[in-house]
């Protein structure tokens, strides 16, 4: 019933806010849904223009310095923007996203994009931190847990690079415009194991995405 309640109150809101994409959802434990054409061909356009002079190999948490560190696990090639709101296009994603999850748009970390490359791929890892580690207590410290995570796809990609969640027995092909949301916490607010995702190998051509997670409290970027 909580489940439910839930996505009734995201239709709502939605409506509430005139936006025109549609939600699907792919699975209620853990709690998964696809946001067709969620950006415009416009919006994923510039997300990759604006990302492209500033890509890098992405790296992982560092769970016992609180740091980046490059690890094998994850072989993309990404960056974050400088801060919310950074000019007039990711200022309205932002807040898209803001009222699909509502939650205020100074919970969200800056957009990260990432561009996978033929044989690119992201392993299964949960987006939570691990309160146990140290990186995981000094991540925490700023805005508390991701409590969602909404991955926007920019481009087609030509095989492979889907975003696949063991668990739940699902495969998400990556398709312009369309998005994926989850909840990386139950509606009590605990971490769910369930979550657990990962970005496939890409086959042939590029993958675009765009990833913004959103949490529990504000976020200092």
């Amino acid at each position: 019933m909580v489940r439910a309640i839930l996505f009734v109150l995201i239709a709502a809101n939605l409506l509430a806010k005139e936006e025109s994409f549609d939600i699907e959802v792919l699975s209620w434990t853990p709690r998964i849904v696809l946001l067709h054409n969620f950006l415009t061909n416009k919006e994923c356009d510039h997300l990759q223009k604006q990302a492209k002079p500033h890509l890098a190999r992405s790296e992982v948490l560092d769970e016992q310095s609180g740091g980046g560190r490059i690890n094998e696990v994850r072989t993309s090639q990404g960056m974050f923007f400088e801060g919310r709101g950074v000019d007039p296009i990711i200022s309205q994603i932002e807040e898209r996203i803001s009222h699909l999850t509502m939650m205020p748009v100074e919970h969200g970390e800056s957009i990260q994009v990432l561009q996978y490359q033929p044989g690119a791929e992201f392993r299964p890892h949960h987006d939570y931190f691990d309160a146990d580690t140290v990186g995981g207590q000094m991540a925490l410290e700023n805005g508390g847990q991701r409590m969602a995570t909404v991955i926007m796809y920019l481009n087609n990609t030509e095989a492979g690079g889907e975003t696949i969640f063991p668990e739940a027995d699902l495969k998400v092909q990556p398709k312009k415009g369309n998005a994926v949301l989850f909840y990386n916490c139950r509606p009590d607010g605990t971490e769910d194991p369930l979550t657990l995702h990962g970005g496939a190998p890409v086959i042939k051509g590029t993958k675009w995405i765009a990833t913004k997670w959103v949490h529990l409290n504000e976020v200092k970027n």
